[in-house]
């Protein structure tokens, strides 16, 4: 009895192995497509997945000494936190000084690009040197967005995973001849201060080759011009980098060289060299804000320093360049480009008739 129930169970032992490895037999082999993943080559949209909750985004910022700049640089700080909340993310900035030299700026894109980053924003050095970056970004398979200094040759944007985010270079040209038209409209005297019929004028000039700084210098004299202002040239323009001590020293060569009495008005590209004009008239007792002689002078950017020497008299006007708004549009692209998304999805932007840019409005500011 012992031999025949010891045989039944060897019998049932062998029939449920069998059942075991039919089933194992049943189930399907895993897919070949692990296996050829190393041959089929990422794009941004396929590298990032639905559910990526942190984004690692590089900064390339000019110059940190820029009072413009630096408004852009604490708005994309701010918009990182707020935006990166709303939506889940969680948004690790890294940001870098070119410290105006387009060499160390290369560098400093070759480090953030080796090291993986989702999305770098770009503000140029030079603004004729985009292509080495867009090159990077093509190697590296990085989605970029340049802000603030458009490169010179658009192509480099239309023709690569990037997108523009800045202003209309002609506007902010535009408003500061209205400014001025304006007022020789309410004042002439105050404008034409010998009357001699003529408005002599000096134009501070950013940067050559600047698109900006190009069309903010053409559109500011022959916008005044076509309004009725008889501005006068006095000299080429003073090119003066942006910055405010090389405007107050070329400033003051133009003083000595003219005469402060024989200049009447005096553009610039943006507010700090409209300081450092003001400072170097201030020297000869002009612009004190008491009243007192005064040359007027017309700024773009709408800096903190510019609107109180607006309040105190010094400064006639400028033109708001919303430092604000340009950090977070620079943090809304710089998330869709990330994640693999339409630049504008998601956003209340619209696409420039170029193709390739978002453009944010200027607005004047004066003490009126």
């Amino acid at each position: 009895m012992k031999k025949i129930i010891a045989l039944l169970l060897a019998v049932m032992m062998v029939l449920a192995m069998a059942a075991c490895a039919a089933k194992t037999t049943d189930t399907p082999a895993p897919a070949e497509t692990d296996n050829k993943t190393d041959a089929v080559q990422e794009t941004a949209t396929e590298a990032a997945a639905d559910g990526k909750t942190e984004l690692n985004i590089g900064v390339l910022v000019w110059k940190y000494s820029d009072t413009y700049g630096s408004s852009v640089r604490v708005a994309m700080d701010k918009y990182a936190k707020e935006i990166g909340a709303e939506k889940g993310l969680t948004i690790n900035l890294e940001m870098q000084d070119g410290n105006d030299d387009q060499a160390t700026q290369n560098n400093q894109a070759d480090v953030m690009f080796a090291a993986g980053k989702d999305h770098i924003i770009i503000n140029l050095c030079d603004t004729s040197a985009g292509q080495y970056l867009v090159d990077l970004a093509k190697q590296y398979n990085v989605p970029i967005s340049f802000y603030n200094k458009e490169p010179v040759d658009s192509t480099i944007v239309t023709g690569s995973n990037s997108i523009f985010v800045g202003t209309k270079p002609e506007e902010a040209g535009i408003m500061q001849g209205e400014i001025l038209a304006d007022l020789y409209a309410a004042n002439p005297e105050r404008v034409d201060k010998n009357g001699d019929g003529k408005v002599a004028t000096l134009e501070f000039e950013g940067e050559i080759n600047n698109p900006e700084a190009i069309a903010r210098t053409e559109y500011s004299l022959s916008t005044a011009i076509e309004k009725g202002v008889p501005c006068e040239m006095m000299t080429e323009n003073q090119v003066a980098n942006w910055d405010t001590a090389k405007a107050q020293e070329m400033m003051t060569a133009q003083i000595a060289s003219l005469g402060v009495e024989n200049i009447e008005v005096v553009f610039c590209n943006n507010d700090d060299m409209a300081i450092g004009v003001i400072a170097a008239l201030n020297e000869v007792g002009y612009n004190l804000g008491d009243g007192g002689d005064e040359i007027i002078v017309i700024g773009v950017d709408c800096t903190d320093t510019a609107v109180e020497y607006i309040n105190a008299g010094k400064l006639y006007g400028t033109v708001k360049q919303d430092g604000d708004a340009m950090g977070k549009a620079n943090i809304l692209m710089a998330i869709n480009g990330a994640l693999g998304k339409d630049w504008l999805d998601g956003t209340d932007y619209t696409m420039a008739d170029d193709g390739f840019s978002i453009r944010i409005p200027y607005a004047k500011i004066t003490a009126e």
